[in-house]
């Protein structure tokens, strides 16, 4: 009996280390940079704060939001030369806590830990190469705390959303979807907002605090992302002005041609329709009587979505943002457990075709070869497919939402069954003058 019971965490602890070996040793061996941006846009920046006193996002405008300063200059301690070394470290340090966190929960009956740990192999070194990393890892605690904790999961979420912005999407869905626990998480997200900012201004960085918002509004259609698809299959049929450049200014491959500027300029309104869209079919499906616990996660996962599949950007690591809304499903219950199943599948290949363009291949991207397009037109359909999901999932709810409150006190208590034997409550270097071999993401 007390081998059984330390068997399914050290067998878990294992397979921790077996997989950041993994991605530890494809992060350093791989072509194309996997972890470009910390040897040298990261290096670079903690360098010159470190020799010239000139510090991004508190002394010049800077693209992250301030807290995502922390863990770089964190993972410079050993040396600013040492830097990828100390990374990789963190990350791994990082993971393993918000695994820690994850240990509890079930889905269906097996670990969810299990789930994200293949989803991070299926990604590859980028899991662990790029802010993204810290953001996401912080917001996995938060979905720890969602059913029980609201206010902290919000408080989570904020801190966050302080290092990469999209975590505060998931504050939104705990606004738009935790009634009776808006005030807490109100007062969370406020708290440590407050505490940042004022950190901040006491640094001398308030004209800096927001820059971060614009910094991204110049840029052209990235090359992996969907709305760029049909341009890139432009440019690899020669079509007259579709063609892959290095932006020196953004530090990253977009693509050009005949309508890619009015597609870019389209992309955040449309994103906006989508997010405000996802917010009325949420109230709709809660006021038909769907169980909020239930929308919630799908929420999250149409917003996460949203902000992907129709991001003019499509930097690789945003894949691993996917990973939260899923979890969050995955242990809001079985009802819920069982409708995330199939977003959790196709999640793993989603990731897998993700590290064959990046680092695997992303030589042959750029040069548009016919192969590797196919590769990413199907991860990129993959992406949209899972917003498509997202929407019809709120809208079944919303349509059986009547049916679903004469189940309600089974429905109560099948919850109340998961939380015992799940642990679930149920969840209401110098800059470049030439383009690099492989991809920057400033």
């Amino acid at each position: 009996m007390q081998q059984s019971r330390w068997f399914a965490p050290v067998g878990a602890a294992v397979a921790f280390l077996a997989v950041h070996a993994v991605l530890w040793w494809l992060a350093t061996t791989l072509p194309n940079q996997p972890i470009g941006d910390v040897e040298i846009t990261y290096r670079r920046w903690i360098a010159t704060g470190l020799t010239d006193h000139v510090w991004v996002g508190t002394d010049t405008a800077w693209v992250y939001p301030i807290l995502a300063i922390l863990p770089m200059a964190a993972a410079a301690i050993g040396g600013v030369e040492h830097i990828a070394t100390g990374w990789l470290a963190l990350m791994v340090v990082l993971d393993a806590v918000a695994c820690v966190f994850l240990w509890r929960f079930r889905a269906l009956g097996v670990r969810v830990v299990w789930w994200w740990l293949l989803f991070l192999l299926a990604l590859g070194p980028i899991g662990l190469g790029r802010i993204d990393t810290v953001a996401t890892a912080v917001a996995m605690i938060g979905v720890c705390f969602v059913a029980t904790r609201p206010a902290v999961a919000s408080a989570v979420f904020t801190a966050a959303a302080w290092v990469k912005v999209w975590p505060a999407a998931l504050v939104g869905v705990l606004l738009v979807l935790r009634r009776g626990h808006r005030r807490g998480v109100v007062v969370g997200a406020l708290t440590v907002t407050a505490v940042v900012v004022l950190v901040d201004v006491l640094f001398g960085g308030a004209a800096y605090l927001l820059s971060f918002v614009g910094q991204q509004s110049g840029r052209a259609l990235q090359i992996e992302s969907p709305l760029a698809t049909p341009f890139m299959w432009a440019a690899a049929a020669h079509v007259p002005g579709a063609a892959v450049y290095y932006d020196t200014g953004i530090l990253t491959f977009e693509v050009s041609g005949a309508g890619t500027h009015l597609a870019a300029a389209l992309s955040t309104p449309l994103m906006t329709v989508v997010v405000l869209g996802g917010v009325l079919l949420a109230a709709w499906a809660v006021g038909r009587g769907a169980r909020r616990t239930d929308v919630a996660p799908v929420l999250a996962l149409l917003f996460v979505a949203a902000l992907i599949a129709t991001n003019k950007v499509g930097s690789p690591q945003y894949v691993g943002w996917f990973a939260v809304p899923i979890v969050w499903g995955l242990v809001a219950g079985r009802g819920s457990a069982r409708r995330f199943l199939p977003v959790a599948i196709a999640a793993v290949p989603m990731a897998l075709l993700t590290q064959v363009i990046y680092p695997g291949y992303y030589d042959q991207v750029l040069t548009v070869q016919p192969w590797i397009l196919v590769v990413l037109t199907l991860r990129n359909v993959l992406e949209v497919a899972l917003l498509v999901w997202a929407v019809v999932a709120v809208v079944r709810m919303g349509l059986g939402g009547t049916r679903g409150r004469v189940g309600a006190g089974a429905g109560t208590a099948a919850a109340a069954g998961a939380a015992g034997s799940d642990g679930v409550s149920g969840a209401d270097g110098p800059a470049r003058t030439r383009p690099p071999r492989g991809r920057m993401d400033a």
